[in-house]
């Protein structure tokens, strides 16, 4: 079947979807141009962290985001989040990013690096260079590799049919996401292999980490670094809102990791339960 029967037959089985799809999508872009006109400016020495709005059963469902918020907390900032970024993105098209009294920053390692310039704040340095060299590569892998298998079971594999329980994608729209997604992972080069290839190749990630995280509370030791925010914000969505997929079975042939993941909520997170939706049963009040 060719390319322009396969985009006739998906309009002919969606067309209501589609064309309510094109109306929403027109009064969002409406929406969006009148809220940029109207919107109030922001608290000054606040860091607005925008990012889309609180997850069913993790703070988000975008790990950078849950990645940027626990460093938030780990400094000490003053932060407010604004969750608008399914309506307005950075300029890089990411969907975490932070603006500070006009400087916008898009993406959430250079928002990091931006934090600690302008509040002159640190948590890595008391590290030697070796370790910061081990960290590093810790967030590289699970940042760079781990999240395109994360990825590719919960949207691509799954063709996101347990995480939309919760969120209500439109099929048409999902249709759309899941093949958008797709072709990035293939580009990437993970989503070139098999299912059961990649889970392979995640497995392998994950030994790794649960070797090198040994007995220490994290990643470094007792205390907690910059690269754990990163690497909670990805295990965060394998151990916490995987559904029961792939990714939570994966995570949990590692105990340590999952014990990880408790320390890291349990230590910037208290208000856990007042920053999730319980499965959309109630509406997030931090």
């Amino acid at each position: 079947m060719s390319f322009i029967e396969v985009v006739r037959k998906v309009v002919e089985n969606h067309f209501k979807e589609i064309s309510v799809v094109a109306l929403s999508t027109a009064v969002v872009l409406v929406v969006k141009r009148f809220r940029q006109k109207l919107r109030q400016p922001y608290p000054r020495d606040v860091v607005i962290h925008h990012q889309v709005g609180r997850g069913p059963f993790a703070p988000s469902i975008m790990p950078f985001a849950v990645k940027l918020e626990t460093y938030l907390r780990m400094v000490k900032v003053p932060y407010m989040n604004i969750h608008d970024s399914y309506q307005q993105r950075s300029s890089k098209g990411k969907l975490t990013w932070i603006e500070y009294n006009g400087v916008k920053v898009a993406d959430s390692e250079f928002s990091i690096e931006f934090i600690n310039k302008t509040f002159n704040v640190d948590p890595d340095q008391n590290l030697s260079e070796e370790q910061k060299a081990m960290a590093y590569a810790m967030q590289i892998m699970i940042e760079e590799h781990t999240y395109w298998a994360v990825t590719l079971f919960r949207w691509v594999y799954e063709r996101a049919e347990k995480i939309n329980q919760y969120l209500g994608i439109p099929s048409i729209l999902r249709y759309f996401l899941v093949e958008g997604l797709r072709k990035k992972c293939k580009a990437q080069g993970l989503g070139l292999h098999s299912p059961q290839e990649v889970r392979r190749i995640m497995i392998a990630d994950l030994r790794t980490l649960d070797t090198f995280l040994g007995n220490k509370d994290f990643i470094l030791g007792d205390n907690p670094c910059k690269a754990d925010c990163a690497i909670f914000g990805l295990l965060s969505q394998m151990y916490y809102q995987s559904f029961g997929g792939e990714n939570e079975t994966a995570i949990k042939e590692f105990p340590k990791l999952c014990s990880y993941c408790e320390r890291m909520r349990a230590r910037f997170w208290p208000d856990w339960d007042d920053c999730i939706t319980h499965g959309g049963t109630t509406i997030a009040t931090v």
